[in-house]
This record gives C-alpha cells, structure tokens and sequence, in this order.
C-alpha cells in the first residue's frame, strides 16, 4: 500500500513542482520560512500518517526526543484547550524547518499556490497576507487578486489558481488509479492521541 501511495505522491509532486515553476513570480516560499507549518490542523489521512511515521523512524536520536516533546506539549494544549478550533505548530517543525519533509503530508506540499474549489472561487494562500505568496498582487480590501496590481507589476505570467483543493487531491479516483486507500482523515494530532491509547 506505501509503495502505491509513494508512486502516487511522485506522481503529485511532478504536478505541483510545474504549478510552482509557472506561478514562480507570486512565490516566495524558501527554506526557513515555516509559516505554513503554524497555527493550524494540518488534516492527515491515515496513510499519510503512516508514511510521516516511517521517515520519522529515520530521525535522529536527538530530533526524535525534539519531535515528542513537541507532541506532548501539543496534545497537554489541547486538553486544555477551551474554543471551538484546536490550532497548533507542527510537531515535526524544528528551527523552522520541517524535519520528515521527504515524508511531509499532501497539505503541506500543496500549500502555497492559489487554490480552486468546487464552487468555483479561488482562494489565496493565508501567508499572502503575511506579505508572502502573491502579495504582490493582492488586493487588501477584497482578499483577492487584483487584475490593476498584476497589471502593474510588468510580470509576463498571469496569476493562476489551480484544483489542488485536500478534498480533490485525495479523491477516490486516486484511490482507484494508484490502488491504495487514503483512509479516515483527522488532524495530525489526533494520529498520536490514538496511537498512545492502542
């Protein structure tokens, strides 16, 4: 099943490495940064998980102790945790670097470009608001691309948004075509709570 899920995962990233290439005016991302690696949920479904797992048994005794001292302090917030929406920094995130990143879930390798949903709209990634991805070109008021920044801006290359929505990049169609199972999908988090009580 990993191996079907890693030739799957292959074939993605040569997807998202030519979206990248072709929207590199609007990117910023670069080694270091880690802003898409805070405050959220990250969802996982559950090979996803068990690919993490299996380039995390590759750490290093010292990045392994980081990694669970991480973990623990997530899940004693989340315990304490009062509000409605759970968010956190990723566990495998270390001096802003992720350190499974060969191993790194669909979420994390999709981020960053624009995104189209199944209604239609776009949606730009929340580190543009950061003054990264697409800044450039964002209008401020409306949270969207603005068509007179971009035309401003002397870049040849449009802004485009792409269907790399999670709910789309782990349809049952990938399923079929790849012959693996996604699984249930849940916060990264919650993969080490069930973990911890097997």
């Amino acid at each position: 099943m990993l191996e079907n899920y890693v030739n799957y995962l292959n074939f993605l990233q040569n997807k998202l490495n030519k979206f990248f290439e072709k929207q590199k005016p609007y990117i910023s991302c670069k080694k270091g940064c880690g802003m898409c690696c805070k405050n959220a949920q990250f969802p996982f479904t559950q090979i996803e998980a068990a690919y993490l797992l299996s380039g995390a048994k590759n750490l290093s005794e010292e990045l392994s102790e980081q990694v669970m001292a991480n973990i623990r302090k997530i899940q004693q917030d989340k315990k304490e945790f009062k509000g409605e929406t759970f968010n956190y920094d990723c566990p495998f995130l270390i001096n802003n670097e992720c350190c499974v990143y060969e191993y790194r879930g669909i979420i994390c390798r999709s981020f960053g470009l624009l995104t189209v949903y199944e209604n239609g709209k776009s949606r730009v990634p929340f580190c543009c608001f950061q003054g990264y991805n697409y800044s450039n070109v964002l209008d401020e008021a409306t949270k969207t691309i603005s068509a007179e920044k971009y035309k401003a801006s002397g870049i040849e290359q449009e802004p485009l948004a792409f269907n790399i929505s999670y709910k789309f990049l782990i349809d049952e169609a990938f399923e079929k075509g790849f012959n693996f199972k996604f699984g249930e999908v849940k916060p990264l988090i919650d993969w080490f709570d069930e973990a911890e009580t097997k």
